[in-house]
């Protein structure tokens, strides 16, 4: 049986609340920098496959790795990939004084994280949806 890579729980729950928390404190006191945080650590989880912040939570881990829930190490680079896209167009928006798009890109990125600490992964249900479609497309393909 092949074993697919996964990442513990409580790293992936770490990171989901560091977007969080930085959202709401840059929305909250105009720091808008503070974003930043986030999406280093995200775009070097992806580059470098080195997530600070996940490293960092990592020291904090009572049992081995694998003694905990495992998340879908491929689904946790999907998700990572939208996250960062909002956090960067958020920056972008910012940085542009383009307020709304700051807000919104923000706000979304900080609630589908939220979302996904109370136990429903949009990122997932974005990735099985275009896996369907794609699917789909490929059987009507075959048939005519």
């Amino acid at each position: 049986m092949m074993k697919t890579a996964s990442i513990p729980r409580p790293l992936v729950r770490t990171n989901q609340w560091t977007i969080v928390l930085t959202v709401v404190f840059s929305l909250t006191l105009h720091v808008y920098w503070v974003l930043f945080i986030p999406l280093l650590a995200g775009l070097m989880g992806l580059v470098f496959h080195f997530n600070p912040i996940m490293r960092g939570a990592k020291l904090f881990l009572r049992k081995a790795p694998s003694d905990y829930v495992p998340e879908d190490a491929q689904q946790q680079q999907f998700n990572q990939y939208i996250a960062l896209s909002c956090l960067f167009l958020s920056l972008l928006g910012f940085t542009f004084h383009w307020i709304i798009v700051g807000y919104t890109f923000a706000i979304l990125v900080a609630l589908a994280a939220f979302v996904a600490i109370l136990g429903f992964c949009v990122g997932c249900f974005i990735r099985f949806q275009w896996s369907q479609y794609r699917y789909r497309r490929q059987a009507r393909a075959q048939q005519g």
